[in-house]
């Protein structure tokens, strides 16, 4: 009886665990006016021919682990809603390490659930920078197709 018992709360948390998963908020599937979504292999071209890749991660998870190169541009806190029409005056952006609007910046974070890089993309396409791209599907992504990390 003890083993059901046990089996059951296990069902139990399990259930939970998923429907928590399932709830999770996922992020638009088209990128914000002025940004383009890239995936793993555009990413990997513009950042082959000098896009700068920015993780905005905050900063623990970046150091567990990046894109071999990225610029860590933490943001942090998030504040505003996980929605496309979240309210970027409650949020802090930094992104004095980005300082030419001109060049050619590939955001990422944690995937299609991680709100962090749209938003930044977002604002740095509302902030004048011309050459956004969004990868949407992020770092896990990245580490599993086997491409360089640090």
């Amino acid at each position: 009886m003890k083993t059901l018992n046990n089996m059951i709360k296990s069902m139990a948390v399990l259930g939970l665990l998923g429907a928590s998963a399932a709830f999770a908020a996922e992020t638009p599937t088209t990128p914000p006016p002025g940004v383009t979504i890239v995936d793993a292999a555009k990413a990997q071209e513009l950042h082959a021919k000098g896009a700068i890749m920015v993780d905005a991660r905050i900063s623990s998870e970046f150091g567990e682990g990046t894109i071999k190169g990225a610029v860590s541009v933490p943001y942090n806190p998030e504040k505003s809603a996980k929605t496309a029409a979240f309210d970027a005056s409650q949020d802090t952006f930094d992104f004095s390490k980005l300082k030419d609007k001109n060049a050619n910046y590939v955001v990422f974070c944690n995937s299609g659930t991680c709100f962090k890089s749209y938003k930044a993309a977002t604002v740095l396409s509302r902030n004048g920078y011309k050459h956004i791209y969004w990868y949407r599907d992020g770092f896990p992504d990245w580490k599993a197709k086997g491409l360089p990390t640090e």
